[in-house]
């Protein structure tokens, strides 16, 4: 079988033990960050062996992978931090065990946007997901397709490209659509502002830009 095992975004205790026990019985563990997977498995004395399975080697793998799972391996799929396949590798293994027909069980847990999305105090019933935009090319027709959208929309970013993100939504949907960002979540400097785009550029212009963000935007009001 095929495990996709969701990891800790930040604070190591959010994991469940299930998910430490599966990392424990499985053949062999996918890492997208070997490195950063080593810390979690040493923190729970996981000793199962580990290979890197990322966005440059995963073409080049999923077959053979998958011939080792319907060969009766038991392995399962990390990444750094969150739900496997969610803006991170994990999609491309799937698909192919499914079309092998090999059993795949995804275990519930971490997932940043969650946390983000519920803790806005915007509308969560309904919602729209992007995860990255891309860095150039598509960005703006995207924009441009959820300009008059009047669901939430969430979005991941890097701490390098944020502000150029939060300048670009505020170009698209107005400074004074309402938006929260999350950044650091379950870590020690967790931090959630909500405010208008105006409001939270200022604040991160004279804010400290770190860890990885969730931004939440308001839909437009019918």
């Amino acid at each position: 079988m095929l495990y996709l095992v969701p990891t800790p975004i930040g604070n190591l205790e959010d994991i469940t033990l299930r998910a430490i026990r599966i990392l424990k019985e499985v053949n062999l563990i996918l890492a997208e960050d070997t490195r950063k997977t080593s810390i979690l498995l040493k923190h729970y004395e996981i000793t199962t062996p580990v290979i890197a399975y990322h966005q440059h080697n995963e073409h080049h793998l999923t077959a053979q992978l998958a011939d080792r799972i319907g060969r009766g391996e038991n392995i399962a799929i990390v990444t750094d931090a969150g739900t496997p396949g969610i803006s991170d590798p994990g999609f491309m293994l799937v698909r192919e065990c499914v079309a092998k027909g090999i059993k795949t069980e995804c275990l519930p847990g971490a997932t940043a946007f969650v946390p983000a999305l519920v803790n806005s105090g915007l509308p969560c019933d309904s919602f729209y997901f992007e995860g990255f935009l891309p860095h150039k090319k598509g960005r703006h027709k995207i924009m441009e397709s959820l300009k008059d959208s009047t669901k939430t929309m969430v979005f991941y970013e890097s701490p390098f490209r944020v502000m150029k993100t939060l300048e670009l939504f505020a170009e698209t949907f107005g400074p004074d659509r309402r938006v929260a960002v999350s950044r650091e979540l379950s870590k020690l400097h967790e931090e959630n502002v909500r405010g208008t785009l105006a409001e939270i550029i200022t604040h991160f212009t004279t804010s400290t830009i770190k860890g990885e963000f969730v931004i939440i935007v308001a839909g437009k009001e019918n």
